[in-house]
């Protein structure tokens, strides 16, 4: 029989948003219990810099940055716990959740912070040069700004690749974006956009085959036009994918209101409730427009003060 916890908040996944709400709830006597999730910190754990992020005037690395969020929220006395929940039942009064390690954990509120995953290519070139944070990413937003006056490929064709294009080609020199069909899955306004944009080169019909480097990071890509069959190297410094993101919602889908792709949605705008009484989200598990580390901590907070609330009601 696996053993009980009982808990006033649970709080499933950490990175920025995560960690924000567990600094709130744990202020406010919640004694929140953290499950870090399978990528404890969550995305910024691979990005080498963070320039953009307030109180960093010299910038930080992702892993410092979730370091640092992680020992202020374990300073206000939250448990954080390695290891990640692995099934829900949000269907009575009691929020259940089973954790891989076999607790049972019956939680008053529960704050989803599971975020989302950047979809990659898969090659083994890519992983190694966006392991090695010399050249690979799946921010433009986050990253573009290493990149300025250089030459970069971007991979995508929709709405989010041509919006990344678009913004990588104010910084940098040069922006060539590998669409894999012969049109675009973007809207129309995109779409032109990034065709009336001088700086970007948009090639159709065409694949990545292999990124290029050395020890240093990223020098080039070589891309494969898949009608012809004819193969090229293009240079670059920096190597986009924006093929999109799928949020790490599965566990949730029988109990909380998602939309068609994965991410939850919010009960009521403004707020971080869900469907479900005493359930809240924050970060890019319901975010599928800014996913960035300052926005995730802003929704951390809200979930945090809204469980806050919610508790306070029920005791009331």
């Amino acid at each position: 029989m696996s053993k009980i916890e009982n808990t006033n908040c649970l709080i499933i996944g950490s990175g920025p948003a995560g960690y924000t709400a567990a600094i709130y709830a744990a202020r406010a006597d919640m004694e929140p219990i953290m499950y870090e999730g399978l990528q404890p910190g969550g995305q910024l754990t691979t990005t080498n810099e963070v320039e953009n992020f307030p109180g960093y005037p010299e910038g930080v690395t992702g892993p410092d940055m979730m370091n640092q969020l992680k020992a202020q929220a374990e300073r206000f006395n939250t448990k954080v716990r390695p290891g990640f929940i692995k099934k829900v039942d949000f269907s009575g009064d009691v929020h259940k959740c089973w954790a891989d390690d076999g607790t049972e954990i019956h939680a008053k509120t529960v704050i989803i912070s599971t975020g989302a995953s950047a979809m990659y290519l898969g090659l083994e070139s890519e992983q190694k040069y966006l392991k090695m944070g010399g050249g690979v990413s799946a921010c433009a937003v986050c990253d573009g700004f290493f990149y300025k006056n250089q030459e970069t490929v971007i991979v995508g064709a929709g709405d989010t690749a041509c919006e990344e294009a678009h913004y990588l080609s104010k910084l940098c020199s040069k922006v060539t974006m590998l669409v894999r069909r012969d049109e675009f899955r973007a809207s129309r306004i995109m779409e032109d956009r990034v065709r009336n944009t001088e700086n970007i080169e948009i090639l159709v019909n065409t694949e990545t085959e292999e990124v290029l480097g050395d020890d240093m990071g990223v020098t080039g890509v070589r891309v494969i036009n898949n009608k012809t069959k004819e193969t090229k190297e293009i240079p670059c410094t920096g190597f986009f994918v924006a093929i999109g993101h799928k949020p790490n919602t599965d566990i949730f889908k029988e109990y909380i209101n998602l939309d068609e792709t994965g991410y939850v949605k919010y009960e009521k705008p403004g707020t971080s409730l869900t469907n479900v009484k005493g359930v809240f989200v924050a970060g890019d598990a319901a975010d599928n427009v800014y996913r960035q580390a300052v926005t995730a901590a802003g929704t951390g907070c809200m979930a945090a003060l809204d469980a806050e609330r919610y508790l306070a009601a029920l005791e009331g």
